[in-house]
């Protein structure tokens, strides 16, 4: 079938900053192909609503003896390719809320045809990163209810494979432009976030539909605030925004926050692959050196660039002729030429509260965003928040508020405009990290003389430092990175940690991209016997420790917590963390401490290992940075001369310390997990099952790749689609003890 675009591979990075030291290329001939069972003892499977052993049978599994509260104390989950879900023994899964299911009392049940409509008013499609927000029987906030709340979730994007979201259409859709107006309305609304109310009653979880809590924003939704230094800006004036404050809308949202006074945060990530642009564009703008010329390409949008989906075919309404970013012969406020500047942010929502506007804090820079995790927060101190720009060879960054903390705004009056003091005003970093396993944080400032004299970009204010911090991290020498996407902090030390999820672009010969320190290994592993991917494959976690100083810290120690790869790979060069059977993960991606039970979770977005397993997630007890060793992998280039790399590895986790907990049905990524605050209910989302079914079999049910969750009896119809699902343990216990 017609290759899928992955937007996550978008590498628009051609800078000469360094990876760090330079090294080169480990070569491995062939990796062990592992198989995993279908299940194990221990093993239970997500039927939508009911749980069988993985052997057979239906009786309902036993709850087993209740065990000493021990963290990681289940029984680890087998790799699996069924089209299921695999939890522990001893839980119980169960889907609440899928794409299509109504938001409000009088929208349809959703039929799971292509004949649908009304998805404002629906779940969206592609759930990602969530956060919960507690009420109170009241209906009332509240920092401790364990039995109602509120999903604040992303919707990310869409199932496609030529244009078309063929699942939402009877027909799967046009595949070629133009676009049907009916087929783009639909697609446009799937995208963004949902606001839904959860309850337990009776020990059963559901959502509630028709609650005055519950709400959509798409990539339409009016008055997105824009805030911070780049507002009023001319970079971002439109037709739609004359005066630069505001723009419709929030696309392709992946990774989550939460800030400490109690509002959901949500990243712009892989947005600049909507729009599109004229083949002249470049000489309209004044040449391939002109700024906005400069500024499109390393975001990714080339003159003419197809869009994703092709909106901008689908007729002369606003709503469509906004995602083509041609610019016109006209002023700014006549076409949007500039909308791409208005995307790519993270936006604070106030999920308690519909009625408030949206804001994107445009002082936290403008990039492929994934998750934001704060640092502790420390009264007196201000506040740190850390985030990974999703795209290969992209970098790190921290926003540092200029306020410090005060703890009365834990619970204040307005919480959104809480954040307009903490997160509009504030200086922006990037990471760049040394070979002896140190880092700095560098200041991203227009009175940087190395971003003011910048040669290939002119920076007019600190405005466009912000919107072009990919630019002005170029300028300031910051280290490339495997895809960085989400971060966490460690509840137990304060501690950062990033996925690296993978990078096909790490080669031996590369000048761009040879390994270094924090990315150190390059390989060459095949899959399925016979398909080769090389560079980094499988991906890592990397972890940092900032000094004594706070928050404000412009140093820190870093090392590599975890290596992605099969316990039966070659332990000196790609199973440097000696994973087993039970622990081997591929492509990290989706990253959450708990809270309750300090637990780490890993969940996976993977490629690479799907010959052997679906995706998955696993639990972890980390230590701390320097747990480990220094570690020296040795590469031989192509002309036999051999260099070294040191690389600052963590302490092997042993098998009380790593261990899968989740396998996912076929073709799906595991993203996104909250936790009521007593940790004793999960919710995870299960992202796009069946992805990689052809659309031309949109007709014949039996050939998707996957009927999840429909074939486990939840909702109408076989199409797959993306839903929540919520984890409890059947003795009533913390999750993962």
């Amino acid at each position: 079938m017609t290759q899928k675009i992955d937007f996550n591979d978008e590498n628009s990075n051609t800078s000469s900053n360094p990876s760090f030291d330079s090294v080169l290329q480990a070569r491995l001939s062939r990796r062990g192909l592992l198989r995993g069972g279908m299940g194990s003892v221990g093993t239970v499977m997500l039927g939508g609503v009911g749980l069988t052993a993985c052997g057979g049978g239906d009786d309902a599994v036993a709850a087993p003896a209740a065990p000493a509260a021990t963290l990681l104390g289940f029984s680890a989950v087998s790799k699996s390719l069924t089209d299921a879900v695999l939890v522990p023994a001893g839980y119980t899964a169960s889907v609440i809320y899928a794409l299509g299911d109504p938001l409000t009392g009088t929208t349809a049940a959703y039929k799971n045809d292509g004949t649908d409509t009304d998805f404002e008013n629906r779940a969206g499609d592609h759930h990602d990163g969530m956060e919960w927000f507690g009420l109170d029987a009241s209906g009332k906030p509240s920092l401790t209810s364990t039995d109602r709340g509120l999903l604040a979730m992303n919707h990310e994007a869409t199932t496609d494979e030529t244009l078309s979201s063929f699942f939402l259409h009877a027909d799967g859709g046009t595949p070629s432009l133009p676009r049907p107006a009916a087929e783009v309305d639909k697609e446009i609304a799937i995208h963004g976030i949902s606001v839904v109310e959860v309850k337990k009653t009776n020990d059963k979880w559901a959502t509630m539909q028709g609650s005055a809590f519950n709400f959509r924003l798409t990539c339409l939704s009016e008055n997105m605030q824009l805030t911070g230094p780049a507002r009023g800006n001319a970079l971002m004036v439109t037709k739609h925004s004359t005066d630069g404050t505001k723009t419709r809308g929030t696309l392709n949202n992946c990774g989550t926050g939460k800030t400490p006074w109690g509002t959901f945060l949500t990243g712009e990530e892989n947005w600049a692959g909507y729009f599109t642009r004229s083949a002249t564009d470049d000489t309209t703008r004044g040449g391939a050196s002109a700024r906005s010329v400069v500024s499109l390409k390393r975001y990714g949008r080339n003159a003419a660039a197809a869009s994703r989906h092709g909106w901008e075919s689908a007729g002369s309404d606003d709503k469509y002729a906004r995602w083509d970013i041609s610019q016109g012969a006209g002023a700014a406020t006549d076409d949007y030429r500039n909308e791409l500047n208005t995307f790519g942010y993270i936006v604070e929502i106030d999920a308690y509260d519909k009625t408030k506007a949206a804001r994107k804090r445009t002082a936290l820079g403008r990039f492929a965003h994934e998750s934001a995790a704060f640092g502790k927060p420390v009264a007196g101190q201000p506040l740190a928040v850390y985030m990974g720009d999703d795209s290969r060879g992209e970098y790190i960054y921290k926003f540092v508020s200029a306020k410090a903390w005060a703890a009365t705004d834990a619970n204040p009056a307005d919480r959104i405009t809480t954040g307009d003091t903490y997160l509009d005003d504030g200086k922006l970093f990037v990471a760049k990290f040394n070979s002896d396993g140190t880092g700095a944080w560098v200041e991203l400032a227009i009175t940087n003389p190395t971003i003011a004299g910048y040669s290939s970009y002119a920076f007019a204010d600190q405005a466009d430092v912000l919107v072009n911090a990919r630019l002005a991290a170029d300028a300031v020498g910051a280290t490339k990175m495997d895809r960085p996407e989400w971060c966490s902090t460690n509840v137990a030390n304060g501690e950062i940690y990033f996925t690296l999820t993978n990078n096909s672009n790490r080669a031996v010969n590369s000048a761009s991209m040879p390994p270094d320190s924090a990315n150190p290994r390059v390989y060459t592993d095949i899959k399925n016997g016979s398909s080769t991917q090389s560079g980094n494959p499988n991906g890592h976690v990397l972890r940092l420790k900032e000094g004594n100083v706070g928050n404000a810290a412009t140093s820190f120690a870093w090392d590599v917590y975890v290596f992605g790869a099969e316990s039966s790979a070659a332990p000196g060069t790609v199973n440097l963390s000696s994973l087993t059977d039970d622990q081997d993960f591929s492509c990290p991606d989706g990253l959450v401490f708990s809270p309750a039970t300090g637990i780490m979770w890993i969940q996976t977005d993977d490629g690479a290992y799907t010959d052997v397993t679906n995706c998955m997630m696993v639990a972890a007890l980390p230590g701390t940075v320097g747990d480990g060793a220094k570690k020296t992998l040795s590469y031989t280039k192509a002309d036999t001369t051999t260099l070294t790399v040191d690389t600052y590895v963590g302490k092997a986790p042993g098998e009380d310390k790593l261990k899968r907990f989740l396998v996912g049905p076929k073709a799906c990524e595991i993203t996104g997990l909250c936790e009521t605050p007593d940790g004793k209910a999960m919710f995870i989302n299960i992202q796009h099952p069946g992805e990689t079914t052809a659309q031309t079999n949109i007709a014949d049910p039996t050939k998707y790749t996957s009927q999840w969750p429909s074939n486990a009896g939840y909702g109408a119809g076989k199409r797959p689609r993306s839903a929540t699902i919520v984890i409890t343990k059947t003795d009533g216990g913390k999750i993962g003890t």
